[in-house]
């Protein structure tokens, strides 16, 4: 008996302590706020990560384009072995051998060129220039969007967990009507029908709770791939959907502000000055180029005694036709008029998303007032269904009726807070300056 005992306490004993090991190898949970979430999409997010490599391109251009006004340095060395056929060079004397050598020599030399004038190359790298700054602006540009598409998937998890909550309550008050009804029929005061109408409710609420549930986990394998996690990475949101109050700003006064400040209409500027820079370096073909060359070095057949030689020049070219130009002229006029058609569609965008910014801000935050007070008065009509169903004045129609508009009402109220926190964000892009200005609108976590 003892033994038996001692081996059911051992058999106790191993179970759990596996359960316990299978504990300690799952990860915990990552907790993520908002600001989190976003400080890991600027580092992680693919979009962010290209548009860098833009720059560093760019960048790349610029010196190339410079290096065309830097001086030309190179070096030649040489060791020649040779043989002369003076007579197939015209030279040929009575006595004279037809074939000379071999002989050999050694020429150790230096090459420099430096362009003096040259407009073309001037133009083309102050081209250059505008484009690299372009660049900057559009990489800025791609990290307050992802900033906004980040906060816009974040409030899409924290949306789907305020729908998981308010889905387990409602099977919680489900369960609670359930037994209620069991109750009154027990007592005669309700019929089968109330039972099995409670029952059916529950049933409804817990396929509901599942579905809720699903579009959670999806939600957060969503957020996990924008922030360049691996979508198995366990993720737990630090937090909830809330109400913050922003300020609303006066949008015929923050339209221009918006314009200097948001980095994709800067950035179409800036490029719409790289192209004037590269119409001027097409005119500039036509220009005369001045450029100095010379090379110095020692030439001789021994190592030991080798003269130094070398030479100066200045080169003055002048092109007197060239077709090409007229072909490069057309086409950058096309890219300014393209570029142009942009500047002021996007103006324009800017303003639109100003206001649709403004508008539903203001909407948002009354209907949030709004779906507060329709959930104050569904939870007081369930609570006197719930109590008239109980001193047995009518059957559970009411009471599910009941639960149906209360469950609508929270919907609506979690809808009107993603709606209101979104908007808020959707402000802080139209603004400008996304990632300088955006922990302003976030509220506090």
């Amino acid at each position: 008996m003892k033994r038996k005992l001692a081996r059911i306490v051992l058999l106790v004993a191993l179970l759990v302590a596996s359960g316990t090991c299978a504990n300690a190898q799952e990860p915990a949970p990552q907790r993520l706020t908002l600001k989190d979430a976003i400080r890991l999409a600027l580092k992680n997010n693919l979009g962010v990560r290209v548009s860098s490599t833009q720059v560093d391109e760019a960048e790349g251009t610029r010196k190339r384009r410079f290096s065309a006004l830097l001086p030309h340095v190179s070096g030649d060395s040489m060791a020649s072995l040779q043989n002369r056929n003076l007579s197939a060079a015209g030279i040929s004397a009575p006595g004279f051998p037809t074939v000379v050598g071999p002989f050999a020599y050694y020429d150790f030399r230096l090459f420099a060129q430096q362009e003096i004038v040259d407009r073309q190359a001037y133009h083309t790298w102050k081209a250059g220039e505008k484009q690299e700054q372009a660049a900057r602006l559009d990489y800025q540009d791609t990290r307050d969007l992802v900033i906004r598409q980040a906060a816009g998937l974040y409030l899409d998890a924290e949306f789907g967990s305020a729908e998981v909550e308010a889905a387990e309550s409602r099977v919680v008050t489900s369960q609670t009507l359930e037994k209620l009804a069991i109750d009154q029929h027990d007592q005669g005061l309700a019929t089968a029908v109330d039972v099995v109408r409670a029952q059916v409710q529950l049933a409804r609420d817990r396929q509901n709770a599942l579905v809720a549930r699903n579009n959670y986990q999806t939600a957060l394998l969503s957020l996990a791939r924008f922030l360049g996690l691996s979508p198995g990475t366990p993720l737990e949101l630090a937090e909830h959907l809330q109400f913050h109050t922003v300020e609303v700003p006066d949008v015929n006064r923050t339209v221009q502000t918006a314009l200097e400040a948001r980095s994709d209409y800067r950035a179409l500027l800036i490029q719409r000055e790289a192209l004037a820079e590269e119409r001027k370096a097409s005119h500039a073909r036509y220009l005369p180029k001045l450029s100095i060359n010379g090379d110095y070095g020692a030439l001789g057949r021994n190592l030991g005694n080798m003269p130094g030689i070398g030479e100066i020049q200045g080169t003055l070219s002048v092109t007197l036709f060239d077709q090409d130009r007229k072909g490069e002229e057309k086409e950058i006029e096309s890219r300014l008029e393209r570029l142009n058609a942009q500047i002021d569609d996007q103006a324009r965008g800017i303003e639109q998303d100003m206001r649709k910014a403004v508008l539903d801000l203001q909407s948002t935050a009354d209907q949030v007032t709004v779906t507060e007070a329709a959930l104050a008065l569904a939870q007081r009509e369930l609570e006197l269904a719930q109590d008239r169903f109980r001193n047995g004045v009518t059957d559970n129609i009411e009471v599910v009726t009941a639960q149906s508009a209360l469950a609508s009402a929270q919907d609506d109220r979690i809808g009107a807070l993603a709606r209101h926190a979104d908007a808020r964000v959707a402000l802080a892009r139209a603004l400008g300056d996304t990632e300088k200005i955006y922990e302003a609108y976030l509220g506090e976590p």
